[in-house]
């Protein structure tokens, strides 16, 4: 049986919280800012917990079996 590897665009997008949940960056940051607002620019800044419905498929891309 070969070795199953983490899948390595989900390793560089998503890190796991001490608890076991999972964060993410927010898109729409990197490239055309000068026609968002300061307000917006600040708030896509926050790392967000990914949802409940995405949580399974993410997790399955991240732990390695």
């Amino acid at each position: 049986m070969p070795k199953v590897k983490t899948n390595s665009g989900a390793k560089k997008r998503f890190t796991f919280t001490g608890t076991g949940k999972i964060k993410r960056k927010h898109a729409y940051k990197s490239h055309i800012l000068t026609k968002k607002t300061k307000k917006q620019k600040r708030n896509l800044t926050h790392v967000s917990i990914v949802d409940k419905a995405n949580l399974n498929s993410i997790r399955l891309l991240l732990v390695k079996k």
